[in-house]
């Protein structure tokens, strides 16, 4: 199982939780199985051509990645953040 840090504006999707375990070799996996329990949660992390969208941030521990593809191992926490922006 893998941690998944959701964060306050996704926690509408999640019934206010804010941290849930699922199953997933990859971090694509973790979502997709995210997703099949809260329906439309990846579509906000995740763009058509399966990339991270801009305004948001995963991180596999300690360090950023863009790449869905990126391993996971039992017990890995994957944090989703989103971006500040403004001016």
């Amino acid at each position: 199982m893998v941690r998944v840090l959701i964060p306050s504006q996704l926690q509408s999707y999640t019934g206010g939780l804010s941290r849930l375990e699922v199953q997933g070799a990859t971090v694509d996996e973790a979502l997709r199985a995210l997703d099949r329990l809260y329906p439309g949660i990846r579509f906000r992390v995740i763009d058509e051509q399966d990339r991270v969208r801009r305004h948001m941030r995963l991180y596999v521990g300690p360090e950023r990645t863009l790449d869905i593809g990126t391993a996971l191992r039992d017990g890995d926490e994957v944090l989703i953040f989103g971006a500040l922006s403004g001016g």
